[in-house]
């Protein structure tokens, strides 16, 4: 059974003779532990889909599953709690709040928890170290290369440890040597068992993945599978139910 499926899942925009169906009818499943990107050329779909299996955009019609949780079953509230306590988002144009160092810009997703300022902080450092960035703590963001910048990203997305990280082109602002070095540290907090589902253009990226499948015109149109076998812990999503 998966970690993460989508059933037949629909996003239309727009009504009448201007309506526009992005996504039409994807059926996905996604182990835990998992690391998949999803590819197509721009304008297919893949950012849109990305956003629902995230909870970000509520699908015209079908079912987003994580674990035993109807993600869009859930009331709005509700829905924002599970995805902060289970999800992490990267971006491509990093999203750093300018006039906030390092340390505070990891800390952010930590604002609305129950956590004391002091645990805040060591929750900050500790993903820091993770990224490898613990020396640049009270920097500001354009104090950083840009590969540095996503990095900080990455930190704040896993400071409150989330079972999943959605990442939407992370590299996309990055040179190669850069690009390279955000990929290994994906590939890393995969392998320390996060679920981690890449949107990307790059065949060079989504090399690092297990399994990478294609979206055109809004459809899966190809998947190409790693053999490796991935099982379903419903532990860490079972709590959001």
């Amino acid at each position: 059974m998966s970690y993460i499926q989508a059933v037949n899942v629909v996003k239309e925009f727009g009504t009448g003779d201007s309506r526009v169906t992005a996504v039409r009818g994807i059926d996905l499943s996604i182990g835990q532990a998992e690391f998949i990107s999803i590819m197509g050329e721009s304008g297919a779909g893949k950012s849109t889909f990305l956003s629902m299996l995230g909870g970000l955009l509520q699908p015209t019609s079908g079912r987003i599953l994580i674990g035993d949780v109807d993600i869009y079953g859930l009331k709005s509230d509700k829905r924002a709690d599970f995805r902060r306590e289970f999800m992490g988002f990267i971006f491509q144009s990093f999203q750093l709040v300018p006039y906030l160092n390092v340390l505070e810009n990891v800390q952010l997703p930590l604002a609305v928890t129950h956590h004391t300022e002091k645990q805040k902080r060591e929750l900050a450092v500790s993903a820091l170290e993770r990224v490898g960035l613990q020396d640049k703590a009270l920097r500001l963001p354009n104090q950083l290369s840009g590969g540095e910048q996503e990095r900080v990203a990455i930190a704040r997305a896993v400071v409150n440890e989330p079972p999943i990280l959605f990442a939407d082109e992370p590299t996309g602002n990055l040179d190669s040597r850069n690009s390279n070095e955000v990929m290994n540290l994906l590939k890393r907090l995969n392998s320390e068992g996060q679920t981690i589902i890449m949107v990307t253009h790059s065949r060079a990226n989504s090399s690092f993945a297990h399994r990478t499948v294609e979206v055109s015109d809004g459809q899966l149109s190809a998947t190409s599978e790693a053999a490796s076998q991935f099982t379903v812990s419903r532990q860490a999503a079972g709590a959001g139910a």
